[in-house]
């Protein structure tokens, strides 16, 4: 099946008319399904443009039903964010396929790729293929320890400029920049502009934006969506302070 373009090309229209977005994660394993529609009213109600679904592990079976439920409650597109070849559901509406070009783990890069993609491939799903970029927050993550891969030192902003050149070369076509879930530190002010600078794809950043400044700042370095998960777990009410920084 092909799949349409729907979503990343109203990214890039986001982008050229100098828009930004705010994306709430949600790892299902941290959600409960009784919950989520107080999360969806507020999220409704701060203006959010995406929902993520996605995490480090798979804990329960209710993928399916969180993202249906979701889609019964409001329009804001659902993107999957995917940790593994088990986070996968055609229910949502697109897909970031992730390519971890920060790291050398072969499995990462392509391997799971292979894998997935008989099931993508039949999927519905709006494909959207992404270079994901793990960035030093200040202590290991999950993702790191699950990819087994070293992320990018926070100060090493020729290293993270020449991966999103190469990623763009190579056809992906956006740049995700993750410092990860409970990171002590965002990804920098000063990588975030370098990269956005070297790049014409979108950029995403996420990982350890836990206030308002640090959204608006993210956003005025460069980054075109700002992705906020473990802040919102903690505070559910940070949701419309946070998107209101996005969308100065």
């Amino acid at each position: 099946m092909i799949n349409n373009k729907a979503i990343y090309d109203a990214i890039c229209n986001a982008k050229s008319n100098k828009k930004k977005a705010f994306a709430l994660l949600i790892d299902p394993d941290k959600i409960d399904i009784g919950s989520i529609d107080k999360l969806v009213a507020l999220a409704q109600n701060a203006g959010t443009d995406f929902f993520l679904i996605g995490g480090s592990l798979v804990l329960n079976n209710e993928l399916d039903e969180l993202i249906t439920r979701i889609k019964s409650l409001c329009d804001i597109p659902v993107i999957l964010f995917p940790g593994s070849t088990l986070q996968l559901s055609y229910k949502a509406d697109a897909l970031l396929l992730l390519s971890l070009i920060s790291g050398r783990n072969a499995d990462l890069l392509i391997g799971k790729h292979v894998e997935s993609a008989p099931f993508l491939k039949k999927s519905p799903l709006e494909i959207i293929s992404t270079g994901y970029m793990l960035i030093d927050g200040g202590v290991p993550t999950s993702v790191s320890y699950m990819s087994n891969s070293n992320p990018i030192p926070a100060g090493k902003y020729e290293i993270a400029v020449c991966t999103a050149i190469a990623a763009e070369m190579l056809g992906m076509k956006m740049i995700y920049m993750d410092a990860g879930s409970g990171a002590l530190n965002p990804v920098s002010a000063s990588m975030i502009s370098a990269v956005s600078s070297a790049i014409d794809i979108p950029l995403i950043v996420g990982g350890g934006i836990k206030t308002a400044e640090a959204a608006h700042n993210a956003v005025s370095s460069g980054a075109n969506i700002i992705v906020v998960g473990n802040a919102i777990e903690k505070d559910p009410s940070l949701i419309k302070e946070l998107a209101a920084a996005v969308h100065f």
